[in-house]
């Protein structure tokens, strides 16, 4: 008889891990793959918000939820509506150099693309290289001293310089503020260049995080190759690796005109308030008192869209974290054991943006944010080698639980871990709610580019990872795990 209740409790232990197993099996590479074909195809037109394609997107998603017999839990059915900026680049769009009398055509998407955030015109005007395009007279630093840059376009450095002033940051390092600068300065346009000095230089990445501040909307912004940024250089006998380095080691700055001249035409639409939806999702837990406490489940559905018929398709950024988002909530439907806990599902908008939906979501969610037990991110999570999951020192005992069913089940999470949430997980750690980010390890080599199609990814870890945070939010939902006390 002494032995009976051990044996009890190992063979409960045995069957619950079982079940969980057997809800895991539901989830499938093929119908994750078939997600995120769907979601990056030209139909949804890169899914950004505000646009006719990221409204698809969250309309087939919230039909995602209704089959996975989720209750809807927006403002309006599965939608919570909020309002972000909007800018959609249109045909024509033109970048040139005219370097005496030769006129070097280049190519979108190749030799440039727009920033997101670009604004609208049409002109050919000289050239004015600029440093870091940064004005801080407070630091004794302006690139914009010695150069009159009144009616012409600006080559910058994107990033900010790796060495300081007297310790102080340069700013933000966004693309609106160092437009906003060169346009207070007299430019009409900017173009921007990744640092050539670096192990890893920037690709030519399609983006829409700008920063704060209004729209200049007729302020062309543009980010150029190096080949296009040499060629604008050229009359001066200088590459824009030598720029760099004549900045960096006097740290002083080195601007000049370049006796070249650019031809843009820049075709947007802006609007500063856009309607735009987070998708969500409920799940009812079954126990009395357990399912007024909840697991957030959570996804960022958008990308950066398209530049003039350039698409963007955001395969792994984001549509795998939100095609694994859809296949939880269906195992959690068809499992026959019922979550204690009430489980959450939600899209996001405008992460790319600067984390919107996620804000905007805790901000205004319907229940006390002290019964949420914990929220689990899932972005990026279809490329890669192995997995990783993130903010586990600001959450120990949630990452041990993931740690745990990984070592049981794939032997494929790594140890690398962080704090401060991340993503669309830090505006819950930042109200003190135990979260995880789910992310495959080497996972952004087709980062914001055309590139980032559903053909790159790779479907075993797919599902792996997805199987590994539906076993880590089942065990939170069916009340394994006590909210522990978030460290910063």
């Amino acid at each position: 008889m002494k032995y009976l209740i051990p044996t009890l409790v190992v063979l409960f232990l045995f069957n619950t891990f079982s079940q969980d197993r057997n809800a895991a099996s539901e989830i499938k590479k093929e119908s994750l793959l078939k997600t995120v074909s769907i979601l990056s195809s030209e139909e949804f037109d890169g899914r950004l918000p505000g646009s006719e394609g990221y409204d698809k997107a969250a309309k087939y998603t919230a039909n995602k939820f209704l089959e996975a017999k989720l209750k809807p839990f927006g403002d309006a059915g599965y939608f919570q509506f909020l309002n972000v900026e909007y800018n959609r680049i249109d045909t024509p769009a033109v970048f040139e150099a005219i370097v005496d009398s030769i006129t070097i055509k280049y190519e979108l998407g190749k030799d440039f693309v727009f920033r997101g955030f670009s604004g609208a015109n049409n002109f050919t005007l000289p050239v004015a290289f600029c440093g870091y395009g940064l004005s801080r007279p407070d630091l004794g630093y302006d690139d914009y001293e010695n150069v009159n840059v009144k009616n012409k376009i600006v080559i910058v450095f994107k990033q900010n310089p790796k060495w300081k002033i007297d310790d102080k940051n340069w700013g933000t390092e966004y693309p609106r503020e160092k437009s906003l600068v060169a346009k207070q300065k007299g430019a009409k346009g900017i173009l921007f260049v990744s640092l050539p000095n670096e192990d890893k230089p920037q690709p030519l990445i399609g983006s829409v995080m700008h920063g704060e501040g209004e729209q200049p909307i007729d302020f062309p912004q543009l980010h150029i190759s190096f080949k296009a940024a040499n060629d604008l250089l050229s009359k001066v006998g200088l590459t824009i690796n030598e720029c760099q380095t004549k900045i960096d080691e006097k740290k002083k700055p080195f601007s000049f005109l370049t006796r070249t001249k650019a031809k843009v035409v820049a075709t947007t639409f802006y609007q500063k308030d856009a309607k735009t939806m987070n998708v969500v999702g409920l799940l009812e837990g079954s126990d009395p008192v357990l399912k007024n406490e909840y697991v957030v489940i959570g996804a960022h559905l958008d990308h950066v869209g398209s530049q003039a018929g350039l698409l963007f398709p955001g395969a792994n950024d984001n549509a795998s974290g939100s095609a694994g988002v859809i296949e939880i909530a269906k195992a959690f439907s068809s499992d026959k054991v019922k979550p204690k806990r009430s489980v959450i599902f939600v899209l996001f908008a405008s992460e790319e943006q600067g984390l919107f939906g996620s804000k905007y979501f805790v901000q205004n969610i319907k229940i006390p944010k002290e019964k949420i037990a914990a929220m689990l991110n899932l972005d990026c999570i279809g490329y890669g080698d192995s997995i990783q999951v993130g903010n586990g020192k600001s959450s120990p005992n949630l990452w041990q639980i993931a740690k745990e069913f990984d070592q049981k089940n794939f032997k494929l999470m790594v140890n690398d871990t962080w704090s401060g949430g991340g993503a669309d997980a830090t505006a819950f750690h930042e109200q003190g709610i135990p979260s995880l980010y789910f992310v495959s390890k080497y996972s952004y080599d087709h980062l914001h580019l055309p590139t980032d199609k559903v053909e790159t990814l790779n479907p075993d870890l797919f599902e792996k990872i997805v199987k590994l945070a539906f076993l880590t939010a089942k065990q939170i939902a069916d009340g394994k795990y006590q909210r522990e006390e978030v460290k910063k």
